[in-house]
């Protein structure tokens, strides 16, 4: 009895509708973000096409690259056909596509806007599950000089090192700083310990003629700016 072929298989498949053909004859901006990750997997399982699959993955996360881009090679491994190798080619892409973004915001360096400061640092903060407390270091033109991550996991006045802001500040000849943190949850409300350390390092910074010019509370969509809401 003759083998039953795999129908599922994307080489069955007419060749516009074959990820990498589509690729190399129309373009990469053809191809969904399924499509993208399918080439990257290679194969599906035993029901279901690569593409097939990697639309089931990513309707999991409500069709969001940032949402999967969160998820660990375990959670990938749940998959049927995700294997531990496949899982680790997705989490590399996407952390390339995450840096390419940094890269590309460290082009705005020039800080003429919160919004500036948000592209800046959402590629760097804005998604991650813990907290995180950043400072920017700017020169007397706006421009960042050095970025310096404060403290990781948690967000509390003893966490700020006042002394180590202040003398990296001397360090890298920088004029003014501006404070930015995460809030996972994606509230964008300041707490009391967010005031609190802003103005503490504030208050320490004019004692040494340096400004702090905001404080931002980034989200992975949005942001809460301290200046432009006239609390600094």
């Amino acid at each position: 009895m003759p083998e039953k072929s795999n129908s599922f298989s994307i080489k069955n498949w007419s060749q516009d509708d074959q990820p990498r053909e589509k690729l190399r004859d129309k373009g990469k901006a053809s191809l969904s973000d399924a499509e993208l990750i399918a080439i990257l997997i290679g194969s599906g399982n035993r029901d279901e096409s690569a593409v097939a699959l990697c639309k089931r993955i990513f309707a999991s996360v409500d069709n969001n690259l940032n949402a999967l881009g969160k998820l660990s090679i375990a959670q990938l491994m749940e998959f049927k056909g995700i294997g531990e190798a496949k899982a680790i080619s997705i989490v590399a892409a996407l952390e390339i596509g995450k840096r390419r973004r940094i890269e590309d915001a460290l082009q705005l360096d020039k800080i003429t806007s919160s919004r500036s400061v948000f592209e800046v640092m959402q590629p760097v903060i804005g998604d991650l599950p813990h907290e995180e407390f950043w400072i920017l270091y700017l020169n007397n033109s706006n421009k960042v000089i050095k970025k310096n991550q404060l403290s990781k996991g948690g967000i509390t006045g003893t966490l700020v090192d006042v002394r180590l802001v202040l003398k990296n500040a001397l360090e890298v000849g920088a004029v003014a700083l501006i404070l930015c943190h995460n809030h996972p949850s994606g509230t964008l409300k300041p707490s009391q310990a967010d005031k609190d350390i802003t103005k503490k390092l504030k208050h320490a910074a004019q004692s040494l003629d340096i400004s702090v010019l905001d404080h931002l509370i980034v989200t992975e969509k949005a942001y809460f700016s301290f200046a432009d809401e006239n609390i600094l």
